[in-house]
């Protein structure tokens, strides 16, 4: 195993950082690291927003559902899916541009994660911590307000950025026979069950905020009370009218 697959399934994320500063010449290589990220026809259809603002760090960290370490993590970045930049400069060569499509959504959104974890893997291989922040989505209005993000454009996720200040087990995944499978999808209820029973131990075993709970049961919130249904009127009014 090299040491590139290595990094990849050492993932964990970092919610505790140190008082060190990332320096300003890492922070861009991590971005241009992110931009080699591969991208649906060039388009390169993602901005990311530095906040370097505390009032405004603070004020994110409430609206993302209380997540203090988006304030006191040595740097925040918000990564927006921008449909803006590439239809703008497309009509200004004369094209009959169309906007509000489903497909451009899908590509923008698709565009902006992979560029995000390509971020997130070359700030891992500096030593750096990095953890996701998707509760920008409770309040996608009020950050967008808050960035001045403009119509086209809109918050995907928030990545945290700094030196760990603790060392978190790694999160143990599905089996590989859960998520690839040969020619036509088959059921996985029994990898489930099995995976159920990897993650109660874990949980019950890991250094801090143990608990009994497994890997289904820790899905439950996800589909009947954090479902978010106010992001299609705020994807509209964005502009992504999913026509």
């Amino acid at each position: 195993m090299n040491d590139v697959i290595k990094l990849l399934k050492s993932h964990r994320s970092i919610r505790k950082f140190s008082d060190r500063a990332i320096p300003r010449e890492l922070l861009v290589e991590l971005i241009q690291a992110g931009q080699g990220a591969a991208t649906s026809s060039h388009v390169q259809a993602y901005t990311v927003i530095h906040v370097k603002n505390q009032a405004n760090r603070e004020q994110i960290a409430e609206l993302a559902g209380g997540q203090s370490y988006v304030a006191t993590c040595a740097d925040f970045l918000v990564f927006c899916a921008d449909m803006k930049r590439p239809t703008e400069a497309s009509e200004h060569t004369g094209a009959n541009v169309v906007r509000g499509m489903t497909e451009q959504l899908l590509v923008a959104t698709v565009d902006t994660a992979l560029m995000a974890q390509n971020v997130a893997v070359a700030a891992e291989s500096e030593g750096l911590g990095i953890c996701y922040i998707g509760g920008i989505r409770n309040n996608p209005q009020q950050i967008s307000e808050l960035l001045r993000l403009p119509e086209h454009v809109y918050p995907v996720f928030g990545m945290c950025l700094g030196y760990p200040d603790h060392e978190p087990e790694v999160k143990p995944r599905l089996p590989v026979e859960a998520v690839l499978k040969e020619d036509y999808y088959t059921e996985d209820s029994e990898q489930v069950q099995a995976f159920d029973a990897t993650m109660q131990a874990y949980y019950q075993a890991r250094s801090s905020s143990n608990k009994d709970s497994d890997w289904s049961h820790n899905l439950k919130p996800l589909f009947d009370n954090k479902l978010r249904p106010h992001m299609r009127d705020f994807l509209i009014e964005r502009g992504f009218e999913m026509k």
